[in-house]
């Protein structure tokens, strides 16, 4: 979300989804409110500094670490107070492990963690009981709330792809193996399972690999709808079949910022998209009501807050229209 104050980001966001509210991020507030600094924050015996570059593996943590442990005690206590009383699902999202290898670098080098599989494999140990316990932490502040664990993962395919780049620039790290990539999520994903309710990971990435992300044994698969290709679809009805939920990311950024900008995308226009790619899985029309969750197709950092408010409702109101749709059987 735009913006730096936490308070009224959650207001927002808890006032345009009473249905599935989640934990906002704010990188505006600068080092340690960055998707990488502020899971690094949530490492176990792992400090993390800044470089010029970015995050780095350290010694010990440096100033901008305890920015990020600052950022994240105010935002919990912000979201204690916004949803006190409230009983429903909440959403919190976290760099994934492949991710967050691929950015930050060694201790000792200019490389990626990515790049040395001891590190990769401590990284991912670290974070999956550093998340564990923060997802242990919202239950006892949000009792009554269902949590939800959503694991950004932007690097994914080009890990996959051995399109992560070394420090010098030329050359790349070595490709991640399929099984390699989903073990790691895995291992997350496991170690949250006990507080959390359900799980997703999410890519919005170009070449989203949706079998790596269904392998690790996540409850969810986000992506954006714009880079689905045909080719995809037999896979995404499979994964749906077996009960996965969908998070389409129909609502482009440039499209958001022109809700309130220009001519805005009308919320039926978005509906129908959805709606189109589950009439081309051949799956049962009722089952999308459960299992599909119109979302935005990328982060909304870069828009005004009017924006980003204007977005949430145009999901909202674009999933009620496609729940009706797919009811009345129109396209």
């Amino acid at each position: 979300m735009p913006g730096t104050d936490v308070a009224e980001a959650c207001r927002t966001v808890f006032g345009e989804l009473p249905d599935l509210p989640f934990l906002p991020e704010l990188p505006e507030r600068g080092p340690g409110a960055d998707i990488t600094g502020r899971t690094a924050a949530l490492l176990v015996d792992m400090p993390v500094q800044t470089t010029t570059s970015g995050w780095k593996l350290a010694d010990r943590p440096g100033r901008d670490a305890s920015r990020a442990s600052g950022f994240w005690s105010q935002d919990l206590d912000t979201l204690q107070e916004v949803a006190d009383g409230y009983a429903g699902p909440v959403k919190i999202q976290a760099c994934g492990p492949v991710t967050l290898a691929a950015t930050l670098e060694l201790t000792h080098s200019l490389d990626p963690a990515l790049s040395d599989q001891g590190a990769f494999g401590d990284l991912t140990a670290s974070l999956a009981e550093g998340l564990a316990a923060h997802v242990a932490d919202i239950r006892k502040r949000v009792p009554a709330a269902a949590v939800i664990v959503q694991l950004d993962e932007p690097a994914l395919p080009a890990a996959l792809a051995g399109r992560v780049p070394t420090a010098s620039g030329l050359n790349f790290v070595r490709a991640v193996e399929p099984v390699t990539a989903s073990l790691r999520l895995g291992a997350v994903l496991s170690a949250v399972a006990t507080g959390a309710t359900s799980t997703t990971v999410h890519c919005c990435a170009a070449d989203s690999p949706f079998r790596v992300m269904a392998d690790a044994g996540a409850g969810g698969i986000g992506f954006d709808l714009g880079l689905v290709r045909n080719a995809d679809i037999d896979l995404l009805a499979e994964l749906a079949e077996a009960g996965l939920a969908l998070m389409v990311g129909a609502l482009p950024t440039s499209a958001a910022q022109r809700l309130v900008s220009g001519p805005p995308l009308p919320a039926r226009q978005t509906a129908a998209a959805v709606v189109g790619l589950w009439r081309k899985t051949g799956l049962a029309s009722d089952w999308m009501a459960s299992q599909v969750v119109i979302t935005p197709a990328c982060g909304l950092a870069g828009l005004s807050p009017a924006a980003a408010r204007a977005a949430l409702a145009h999901c909202r109101e674009a999933g009620r229209i496609a729940a009706e749709m797919i009811e009345a059987g129109s396209d």
